[in-house]
């Protein structure tokens, strides 16, 4: 079977703003996928068993004779179960971007674009749902004011409790491909977002499953968007404008108990590495001196410097001169153990 593939032409404008993202509303879409298919996502069933009476679910989602709630079952239509997405529903993500703000795109999208958007899923749909979609886009501001509405909805009943979990991850994960692309340049850091991604010749090449297209960036450079709820499968990208050019990937460190909140993060690690090391492990998603560590674990400065020691020695930190200071952060490894938590 001949391989399809999205390329990303990079001009050198393109390469120094390539950039890291995080969507609120790509995520969302995703968990609504999720919550359609658990089956299919194995490290999101802990959440799921979390989440599931809140949205009341149907057969498939494992709650028999209870109908979903009318905005799940309008999301669902509107997002489809896989393969391409409204665009409108992500915007263009960006390393500040929350969940009100989101929202707040979601509110201004023109009418054309949504128009646009949904008569796509109306060639990906039949049937009853085709014909919804048909009467969305008849009535676009009918259709903006429903779909925000019940993007809140969803986001407040399945996202907005993890969210904190979330974001901790998704920065976690950008910090590391940070690193990663200043100690090894942007190429060596884009081949490890997945195994469907390659770089070479100014050209990011991602491996789809259906969709195949050659993206000129013209300057606007290239968004990469780490993702929690697409933990599993591919990769997806924003090909067309207004959108800028994006590749969305699974995360560092999503494990089946993600989705825990902080306390029981260090409950786990503690009693794994002992308290005062799990702290620190868990602090340091961003770099840190380490009298600022010895501040936050009410340390010695001494203390703290061998605890650093020992988590350095185990491959869990990274520890770097910076200046007259030592910034201490977490490795990859470390950003997955604090994922298990």
């Amino acid at each position: 079977m001949d391989r399809k593939f999205v390329e990303f032409r990079l001009g050198s404008s393109d390469i120094s703003a390539v950039r890291f993202g995080i969507s609120p509303g790509h995520e969302l879409v995703h968990a609504v996928r999720t919550i359609l298919r658990p089956q299919s996502a194995p490290l999101h069933w802990g959440w799921f068993r979390s989440v599931r009476a809140g949205v009341h679910g149907n057969v498939q989602a494992g709650v028999q004779g209870k109908p979903p709630t009318e905005a799940f079952r309008l999301m669902a239509v509107i997002s489809g179960v896989d393969g391409y997405m409204p665009d409108f529903l992500t915007a263009t993500p960006s390393g500040d971007m929350t969940p009100e703000e989101e929202a707040e795109r979601l509110r201004e999208v023109p009418d054309e674009r949504l128009r646009f958007d949904l008569e796509k899923m109306v060639l990906r749909s039949t049937g009853a749902r085709q014909q919804e979609i048909r009467d969305l886009i008849a009535a676009p501001d009918h259709a903006r004011k429903v779909i925000v509405e019940a993007w809140q909805e969803v986001w407040d009943t399945l996202l907005a409790p993890v969210w904190p979990q979330m974001l901790r991850l998704l920065r976690a994960d950008i910090g590391v491909r940070a690193r990663r692309s200043s100690d090894a340049g942007l190429a060596e850091m884009a081949s490890t977002l997945h195994s469907t991604v390659t770089w070479a010749d100014e050209m990011v090449r991602v491996q789809m499953r259906k969709h195949e297209e050659v993206v000129d960036c013209g300057g606007t450079g290239l968004v990469l968007v780490p993702s929690v709820m697409m933990s599993t499968g591919g990769c997806a990208v924003l090909t067309e404008r207004p959108a800028q050019p994006t590749i969305f990937y699974p995360a560092h460190g999503v494990s089946e108990t993600w989705h825990r909140d902080g306390a029981d993060a260090l409950a786990a690690l503690s009693a794994l590495l002992g308290p005062t090391r799990a702290r620190l492990v868990l602090e340091l998603q961003q770099p840190l001196s380490t009298s600022e560590c010895a501040a936050l674990t009410e340390l010695a400065v001494s203390t703290a410097s061998h605890h650093l020691t020992v988590l350095r020695d185990a491959g869990l930190i990274d520890s770097r001169r910076n200046g007259v200071r030592v910034l201490h952060t977490r490795t990859p490894l470390g950003e997955a153990l604090a994922g298990v938590g």
